[in-house]
Parts: C-alpha cells; sequence; structure tokens
C-alpha cells in the first residue's frame, strides 16, 4: 500500500498526520483567530473532529486525489500546522492548502513548508499547475503565496460566505515551469 511521505527543510518535517495529533490540531485549528479566514476550518472546533479528518488523509492519497501533511518542527517534532494539495488532477494541477497554528505565525514555517510542497507537487507527482485562494482579508496568506512565486489570477467577489458574511476571494496560482525558473534563479 502506498504511503504518504515524509518531506523535510531546514527547519521543518512534513509528515502524515498520526491519530496522536488530534488533541494538537484540535486545539490550534480550533483557535477562533484560525477558523476565522480559512475556508474550511469549523468554530468550534468539536471533540472527533481532527480524528475525523486525520483519519481521511491515507484514503485521498490512496485515491490520488490529494496529499496531506502535518508540519511539524524537525527540532522537538511540535506540530506547527498542516499543508496539502487538494483536488489533484494526475499529471495536470492541484489546489494548495494550508494552515498555521497562531503561535507559529510570522515565523516563515508556512513559506518553507510551501516551498517544500511544491518541490514534491512539481517533480514527484509530475503536476503542471498549483491554485490557491485566501479571503480577501486574510493578506498574510497572499504573502505566502507571493513567497512561494504564486501569481495573481483575479478575485472572486463575494464569492464564499464566511459565519453568514459573504467574501471576497483572490486567486493565485503557478506554473511548473515558473516554478523551476525561480527555483534556478535563487
Amino acid at each position: 500500500m502506498k504511503k504518504i511521505p515524509t518531506l523535510e527543510t531546514e527547519r521543518l518535517v512534513l509528515r502524515p498526520f498520526g491519530l496522536q495529533d488530534a488533541a494538537d490540531v484540535q486545539r490550534l485549528a480550533g483557535d477562533r483567530d484560525i477558523a476565522d479566514t480559512t475556508l474550511n476550518i469549523p468554530h468550534p472546533y468539536e471533540d472527533g473532529m481532527a480524528e475525523e479528518w486525520i483519519s481521511k488523509h491515507q484514503d485521498s492519497f490512496i485515491k490520488d486525489q490529494g496529499v496531506t501533511f502535518a508540519i511539524t518542527c524537525n527540532s522537538n517534532g511540535s506540530l506547527v500546522g498542516a499543508i496539502s494539495l487538494m483536488g489533484i488532477a494526475k499529471g495536470h494541477k492541484a489546489e494548495l492548502g494550508y494552515w498555521v497554528g497562531k503561535p507559529y505565525w510570522n515565523s516563515g514555517f508556512c513559506t518553507e513548508a510551501g516551498q517544500a510542497l511544491l518541490r514534491y507537487a512539481f517533480t514527484e507527482l509530475s503536476l503542471l499547475r498549483i491554485h490557491a485562494s485566501y479571503i480577501t482579508r486574510n493578506p498574510a496568506s497572499g504573502r505566502v503565496m507571493q513567497k512561494l512565486g504564486m501569481r495573481h489570477e483575479g478575485t472572486l467577489r463575494q464569492h464564499i460566505k464566511k459565519w453568514d458574511k459573504c467574501e471576497d476571494l483572490e486567486l493565485y496560482g503557478i506554473l511548473k515551469e515558473e516554478w523551476e525558473e525561480k527555483t534556478n534563479n535563487g
């Protein structure tokens, strides 16, 4: 059976989630500030939600639909957040998604994890395009996308409803050749 790989960076280990991570997921993702600016994280984050979410990762990977990694510190193994490729169209494209726990904001961890995931997407999965989106009022997420070399592709006005309020969504994307050029030029 194929297994989700482990990716390493200078400061991080991106590894499969295990059920032992559920309490940390609930604590970190359960912060209202995390849920407020993400598309798919509920609030309140109730007991059992983390276990249910984690239990779907391996099956999604086996079916080539997506891959989700726990972002952890390589120094002490603590959980920082999550990063994933969703809606994988084999040999073509996927959507990048991520969240980082509030204690780890402004540390560069999300950008570092994103660089590793783009490398994996373009070299190991042979994808040609990665796209991502963020709620307009979360510019920190947009800065991560920009640092990854992604380009702004448009704004979907009042595209999603978050807690009974319509929100604009910013769209970003990067092609494999753009990533290769950025990687080769440092």
